[in-house]
């Protein structure tokens, strides 16, 4: 039996951090995902985005800010370097003139990377990214449970008569049967509607939604005990649209909406979702043309990190 290889992140002391690699955390590029229990990719796509575009620059803006990122998550103890093989296997080659077939190349790059037990951690590119995404994963695990962070809810049948673009995704993922419609939360959606009952398509297909208003000046950490308690040990996915944080905390997006929630309000649902069956999670819309901070793609960065944190089989200290 071939022993499994973990690898560690460049330390900042062997490298100083604004040298070495251009890879997720600095950890080591891959071609493949074969040996691996969790491996980050990049979707360099925005032609899905129906305002701000340069979401396309997201997954390299998300690898710059990883660099301060350290091993040892000191406020939940977890290693995951420790005891989960993790690489960085570089991004997917869209169509950036044609939103279907990106789409189409997306699906089949992940449905490749589906023939490895490995979790993909998706540096995105816009929401439209994730239906595709969740095709190849619903191959894989079947209908998944789903915690779904986002300003939107991102159910609109159509988008100026298009039915794939970054805020249809999860009305299509209902259609296609990828989802387990009963185990799926949304968290921090907010603003305005086109209607009255916009949030309403999804509640009636058995999301439950927790708007942001449900979370102004309070932990979400009860929040988080209850999804756990409704998903069980379902596969589920996370999907974390960085535009469910305020635009105070995360400015750097396409669709931004005041009234959103807190960058510790994000670390307490991230670190709630310890325990649940995690077969994928995504970051997406992040861009950073309106980023100039470098912000955003920091708080992207570390959501990620803490992703990786609470996948199943990471070692605690």
């Amino acid at each position: 039996m071939v022993s499994k290889v973990l690898y560690q992140p460049q330390s900042g002391n062997e490298m100083p951090r604004f040298a070495g690699r251009s890879t997720m955390m600095r950890l080591p590029a891959m071609e493949t995902a074969e040996g691996l229990d969790a491996a980050f990719i990049g979707v360099p796509l925005d032609i899905g985005t129906s305002l701000r575009a340069g979401t396309r620059f997201g997954p390299r803006q998300i690898r710059a800010e990883s660099v301060m990122i350290r091993p040892y998550n000191m406020a939940t103890g977890a290693a995951p370097f420790d005891s989960l093989a993790v690489a960085d296997i570089g991004d997917v080659a869209i169509n950036t003139y044609n939103l279907l077939e990106s789409v189409r190349i997306i699906e089949d790059s992940y449905t490749r990377l589906m023939q490895y037990p490995v979790v993909p951690m998706t540096l995105g590119g816009d929401h439209t990214i994730t239906l595709p995404i969740l095709r190849a994963v619903a191959r894989r695990h079947g209908p998944v449970a789903l915690v779904h962070v986002d300003a939107h809810t991102d159910t609109n049948d159509d988008m100026f008569g298009e039915k794939i673009a970054h805020g249809t995704t999860f009305r299509r993922a209902v259609e296609e049967g990828l989802l387990d419609c009963g185990r799926v939360v949304q968290i921090g959606q907010r603003a305005q509607g086109y209607a009255s009952g916009d949030f309403q398509w999804g509640v009636d297909q058995g999301f439950r939604l927790v708007q942001a208003e449900q979370c102004w000046y309070r932990s979400l950490a009860p929040v988080m005990a209850e999804v756990r308690d409704q998903i069980g040990d379902r596969p589920v996915y996370l999907t974390f649209d960085i535009d469910g944080i305020d635009p105070a905390w995360a400015p750097g997006t396409g669709t931004p909406e005041v009234g959103g929630l807190t960058a510790i309000q994000a670390l307490e649902i991230v670190r709630g979702c310890r325990g649940l069956n995690i077969v994928g999670c995504d970051l997406v819309e992040v861009s950073p043309p309106y980023d100039l901070s470098g912000n955003t793609s920091q708080l992207a960065a570390n959501l990620l990190y803490e992703m990786l944190c609470v996948l199943p089989g990471v070692a605690y200290r």
